[in-house]
């Protein structure tokens, strides 16, 4: 594994989330990249998951390379030798064993007694959060303090997908689906959270994506929540650091509800705002990831690609608010994990 641990390498991935980050960390570190492809039949849905866990104390560290069947909710967990992993510098150039992953598409070739995938996959239009030097990515300023226990980086909202893979024994055609990128680096997953993701609405080019967690700052912790809705070409942003806030988040036992309004821009303008989502649970198609703990990696969140999210967002003009998109998502990913009464 290559670690320059190079503090000008370190400092330039700040403006390039999708880097590897863990340059110059031996223990206590993780970091995973979140790849969602859906067919154009929209039979096929999976999400594909490369990363690298260094363990306390060195303790288990490993590579390896998850994948959750959105159709059966089966997963496997490919656990690799920690040596089977290398990232460039301050480049989206990610390999674990046989296999590598960058913006431009994937390479896989899985073939396990538990699972065989192989095959390429490449991406077209790809459609990252935007990154400013005052602004790096999906976390804002959050993305320059050095203590934070989980960072978050956006890839791409949404983009086209070509290619074939070879699931089991039969040749999977991937052209003309939709795929989402996203990633999670840091000491561990936080405490308690909620996560909610589609692009594929009733036209293209729509994707949300949404988290909530319960964050720890300075001794103490807080709610913090980023929510973007991708419509139009416009990317509609709410979260704790703009000013955003919450005023219903509630989870049964088969929807999320969740209502927050705050400061948008749209058509130039800066606006008040309200968005409405409401997540449907599916049970079927659901099983555990493996996400990372202080300690290891452990099988406990909960999550499907067969969930729906209606979306509704409305937009102050002329001092009554306006429905500027309403849709239902189809094939959501959805994520509740921890103790969610801690954000609730």
């Amino acid at each position: 594994m290559s670690r320059p641990g190079d503090a000008l390498t370190r400092l330039r991935t700040i403006w390039q989330p999708a880097a590897y980050h863990g340059f110059g960390h031996t223990a206590g570190f993780f970091e995973g990249w979140y790849f969602k492809i859906v067919d154009a039949t929209e039979q096929h849905r999976y999400a594909i998951i490369p990363g690298i866990f260094l363990g306390k104390d060195g303790v288990d560290s490993h590579s390896f390379v998850q994948t959750l069947d959105g159709a059966s909710g089966a997963t496997c967990y490919h656990r690799y030798p920690l040596a089977a992993f290398s990232a460039a510098p301050a480049a989206f150039d990610i390999r674990v064993g046989p296999n590598r992953f960058t913006a431009q598409g994937i390479e896989l070739n899985i073939d396990r007694p538990e699972q065989r995938l192989i095959g390429r996959l490449a991406f077209d239009g790809i459609t990252p959060w935007p990154v400013t030097w005052r602004s790096p990515g999906i976390m804002d300023w959050y993305s320059f303090v050095p203590f934070m226990e989980c960072y978050h980086g956006v890839l791409s909202l949404d983009h086209a997908v070509r290619g074939q893979l070879i699931i089991g024994g039969a040749a999977v055609d991937f052209h003309g689906g939709r795929g989402y990128i996203e990633k999670d680096w840091g000491e561990a997953f936080p405490r308690a959270w909620i996560w909610m993701q589609t692009n594929h609405f009733g036209r293209t080019g729509v994707s949300l994506t949404a988290s909530v967690a319960r964050i720890p700052w300075l001794g103490t912790a807080f709610r913090g929540f980023i929510v973007g809705l991708l419509c139009d070409g416009t990317l509609y942003r709410f979260a704790s650091y703009t000013g955003a806030v919450i005023d219903r988040l509630e989870v049964t036992d088969h929807r999320v509800f969740w209502e927050m309004r705050g400061p948008v821009v749209h058509a130039g303008v800066r606006r008040q705002a309200r968005l409405s989502l409401v997540a449907h649970r599916d049970e079927e198609g659901v099983d555990l990831l493996h996400a990372p703990m202080r300690t290891a990696m452990l099988q406990r969140v909960l999550e499907s690609l067969t969930a729906s999210v209606d979306v509704t967002l409305s937009v102050d003009l002329d001092r009554a608010p306006v429905e500027v998109f309403a849709g239902r998502g189809r094939h959501a990913g959805l994520e509740l994990g921890g103790a969610l009464e801690e954000i609730l």
